[in-house]
Formats: C-alpha cells, sequence, structure tokens
C-alpha cells in the first residue's frame, strides 16, 4: 500500500510527522506500507516550513509542488494542476491530507477525481463561520473523503449530521499532541529568552494572524493597544506571522509592554507556550497545544473549531469584547485561571491508531 502524504502550512507539518513516524514502524513490523511525501509549498518561509521539518525530523519530501504566493483561488488552482501530475505518475492507493489549508482542499479534490481514496485527518471540526477560509475548507474536504479521523467525539457528530456512515469514522486523537509529548523534551528557549529578561510564568504569549482581527490597520492597532494596557506590568511576547508583520510595517508601533520577535521554530514556540502565564491567540491548534500543557488560553475570535479545548481544555473565547478580554487578562494575571483537564485520546498514540485502521480497514 502506498500513501501519498500532503503537507503544505505550518500546521500540518507538526500533524504529518509522527504518521510518517508510525508508517515507519508497521513497515519495520514487516506490514506492507509506504509513504510519499509531498510539500505543495504553501508555505514557503523557512521560518514557517524549513524548520518544522528539521526539528520534527520530517524527511526530505519526495516533492516540493512549489506552489506558493498568489489569492487562495491562484494557490488551489496551481496545486491541483501540479499535484494531478504527481499523482499520474506515481498512482498511490491513499492520499492522505491533514488539517483544513488550501492545500488540505486542493490535494483532495484532485485525488478524488482522480478516483483515488483520500481520507482526511483531523475531519469534522467546525466554527460555523463562513468567513473563515478554513471552514469552506473542511466542509469540502469532508464532503469527498472516503474516511475521516476524528480529533474529538463532538468532531464525530458533526460527520454524523452530515450523514457520514459510521463505519468511516475513526475516533482517533489529536496528531498535533502526538509531536508534543514526542518533542517535550526537547524543547529549548528561544535566542531572546535571556536578552529580553523572560521568565518562567512571568510574561504572555501572543499571536494573531487570522484576517479579521490583522488585515485592518486600524484594528489591529486598536488591539495591541488594548492587549498592552490591560496587561501593563506584565511582559507580552508576539511572534509576528508573515501576513500580521506586513500590516505592522505600516502602523510602526512600539509599546513598553510588547515585545515584537520573529516567528518562532517549532521547539523554541512550544517552549515559549509551555513557560508563558498564559496565551492569548486566534490560532486553533495553539488552543491544542495549551490545552495540553495545561497553560491559560484566550482567543481571540467568537467560535472556534476546537470546542473542546473551551469545554475541558484552558481555552476561552472572547472574540472583540473589551470587558471579557479584561475580566480574563486579569484572571491570568492573578493566577486564578479555571480548572480544566486533557480531551479523551490525546495521548500521543494517535497516529499508531490511525495507521492501524488503514492497514486493517483500508489496505
Amino acid at each position: 500500500m502506498l500513501i501519498t502524504i500532503v503537507a503544505g502550512a505550518r500546521p500540518n507539518f507538526i500533524k504529518i510527522s509522527p504518521i510518517i513516524n508510525a508508517i515507519k514502524s508497521a513497515k519495520n513490523e514487516n506490514f506492507d506500507i509506504n509513504y510519499r511525501l509531498v510539500h505543495t509549498g504553501q508555505h514557503f518561509d523557512k521560518s514557517m516550513s524549513g524548520d518544522f521539518f528539521d526539528q520534527l525530523g520530517i524527511p526530505v519530501p519526495d516533492t516540493n509542488l512549489q506552489c506558493g504566493g498568489g489569492t487562495q483561488a491562484q494557490q488551489a488552482a496551481m496545486i491541483m494542476v501540479e499535484f494531478e501530475k504527481e499523482l499520474s505518475q506515481f498512482k498511490p492507493n491513499i492520499v492522505l491530507v491533514v488539517g483544513d489549508v488550501t492545500s488540505t482542499m486542493a490535494c483532495a479534490i484532485t485525488a478524488k477525481k482522480m478516483g483515488i481514496r483520500t481520507v482526511h485527518v483531523e475531519a469534522g471540526i467546525r466554527s460555523g463561520d463562513m468567513t473563515m477560509p478554513e471552514e469552506i475548507n473542511r466542509i469540502i474536504t469532508d464532503a469527498i473523503s472516503d474516511a475521516y479521523f476524528t480529533t474529538s467525539l463532538i468532531a464525530n457528530n458533526n460527520l454524523r449530521a452530515l450523514s457520514i456512515p459510521e463505519h468511516k469514522i475513526h475516533f482517533v486523537g489529536n496528531t498535533m499532541i502526538d509531536t508534543l509529548v514526542q518533542q517535550i523534551s526537547y524543547l529549548k528557549e528561544p535566542c531572546f529568552w535571556n536578552s529580553l529578561n523572560l521568565t518562567s510564568n512571568e510574561y504572555l504569549l501572543l499571536t494573531l494572524h487570522r484576517p479579521s482581527n490583522v488585515d485592518d490597520p486600524i484594528k489591529l492597532k486598536s488591539l495591541l493597544t488594548t492587549i498592552a494596557n490591560l496587561a501593563s506590568g506584565i511582559k507580552v511576547v508576539f511572534p509576528i506571522h508573515p501576513r500580521t508583520s506586513n500590516v505592522l510595517s505600516q502602523l510602526k508601533l512600539a509599546f513598553e509592554n510588547i515585545e515584537f520577535v520573529s516567528p518562532q521554530p517549532y521547539l523554541e514556540f512550544i517552549y515559549l507556550i509551555k513557560n508563558a502565564r498564559g496565551v492569548i491567540t486566534d490560532s486553533g491548534g495553539i488552543t491544542e497545544e495549551a490545552t495540553y500543557l495545561k497553560v491559560p488560553c484566550i482567543t481571540l475570535r467568537n467560535s472556534t473549531e476546537r470546542p473542546e479545548t473551551v469545554l475541558y481544555g484552558t481555552n476561552e473565547l472572547v472574540g472583540d469584547d473589551p470587558e471579557k478580554l479584561e475580566k480574563y487578562i486579569s484572571l491570568m494575571k492573578a493566577g486564578t485561571w479555571k480548572e480544566s483537564s486533557c480531551p479523551i485520546l490525546w495521548d500521543g498514540q494517535t497516529a499508531k491508531r490511525i495507521v492501524n485502521v488503514l492497514l486493517t480497514e483500508y489496505a
């Protein structure tokens, strides 16, 4: 069985690493399973892709489609054209896509139109917010996949509501947590840790990249000003996503307690989460990592495709409500955050379960 694994953007790289390791382990046990790794090139900045391959021990991709840049439509079109050539040449039995980025949707469509079985890892998650490009990608990918690997029972129910047959839904857990479990003993301080005089549990970590938060310079300035004021007395470390950097360069902002730093490789970034007093973000994946690490987390969105991080984990949704933001930053600073627990099957064994299912039900 040949499985083509697709990776295109930072979240994908984190999710495929344990799957590749599990496939290698199964092959070493004489199972008939091989993989081919395709990098679409959706993220082409080294800090957003190359460093993750290096640190997570992901092998050099068998091919890079080099489809970075352009609008979402242009990028999807380029990926589909190049991925069709890849599949025509190597003819896998299964195409495995992860997450919800443009590459996920584009490669799933291409594979399905070529009659190749397509499996979706992290299927069934929904935010209900159709203004998010990722939500559209999720809906399309789930509409055409042949097998669905889910991170939560909530995702299972979302798929059942779409009349997906029960035998196609596989609750396996979260491969992002697999990677975190595998790498947690290798975390390391960012290069700026000492120069910024950072101390464990004495700073907040901030990330922003959603168009709704960063594309409007006026809104971004207002949001950062509010956070700086509410977090007065504690440092805020802000690794700047390339999308956010483009807008910030126009504003030339400076705050006494916000430290602007470059995007961080995986090991350094997780170190920052693990040692933060709290995280403020608009990323879904980071809320999962914060939940596993039991670090208080504020999400600057009105909805989340990962409700288990709110129901069981450390996450709280605040949207753009300044009163909620003030309340939860105060709780972070005071160290009086809610009790939390880790969602079911977030145990570091998800990739093994995925490969076992593929071998027993889809070989």
